[in-house]
């Protein structure tokens, strides 16, 4: 029988504070580069399988490039670090009770890929009551810039659900998303982060990527999306499980 632990309070008031003002919250060393090394190193293996598994498979020549989609509803390993204690104490401390996971993405974005344009989390995943909260983990040494980190504009969590179209630029960011309109979105700030920094965000907080414009360094990353335990993804049958953290 699985016993029951109350999740951990890694997060100070100030903490809290920063996240309801801005709509994020970067938490530092939250996993250890050991546990990050261990997960990359089996996400490398998952795809690497001949066959690969018919969860996570693609064209060979996609294989180490093409996000992996959902990995916690099929691989052990997804689940534990979407369950870290890190991360479901933090959950817990900002949305009041325990939170559950409904979807999850390892990112590889290698050298001259593409970033995501601006854009809000509700619009994709809309769910009642809105709780949503995503935790995007690094998995390399640095996360800059460079190798496209994620962009934010705090504050902008305040001004409910923005129109969305067709993006602009599709030179710098992907084409089959669609991005924020009647902002300017000039104003979001990078977020540089290291190996096992977590960063918190709202899922009305306007954010983006840009181009990996690195020519040897890849922005691999794991993102979880996690909404509160009686909270309900609408619309999506495919987001409707409900992961829980214990």
């Amino acid at each position: 029988m699985q016993t029951f632990t109350l999740p951990l309070t890694p997060l100070t008031e100030e903490d809290v504070a920063f996240f309801r003002e801005q709509g994020y919250f970067l938490f530092k060393k939250g996993m250890s580069e050991d546990l990050i090394d261990a997960f990359n190193g089996h996400i490398f293996d998952i795809r690497n399988q001949d066959p690969m598994p018919k969860w996570a498979a693609v064209d060979e020549s996609k294989k180490y490039s093409l996000r992996l989609f959902n990995p916690h509803k099929h691989d052990s390993f997804s689940r534990q670090l979407m369950k870290h204690d890190i991360v479901r104490g933090a959950l817990a401390q900002l949305m009041g009770r325990e939170a559950v996971c409904v979807q999850s993405m390892y990112f590889y974005k290698e050298p001259g890929s593409p970033g995501q344009a601006s854009h809000q989390d509700y619009y994709y995943i809309k769910n009642d009551p809105m709780t949503m909260i995503a935790a995007w983990t690094a998995m390399e040494p640095s996360v800059d810039e460079e190798n496209g980190c994620l962009w934010v504009m705090p504050g902008t969590h305040k001004l409910g659900l923005l129109p969305h179209g067709v993006v602009k630029n599709v030179e710098e960011h992907e084409s089959w998303t669609e991005e924020t309109e009647g902002l300017d979105t000039s104003k979001q700030i990078p977020v540089v982060m290291e190996k096992g920094d977590i960063l918190f965000f709202s899922e009305l907080l306007i954010h983006s990527s840009n181009k990996n414009r690195s020519k040897d360094r890849w922005r691999r990353s794991y993102v979880c999306h996690y909404i509160r335990e009686d909270s309900n993804v609408l619309h999506r049958e495919d987001l409707r499980t409900k992961y829980p953290l214990y």
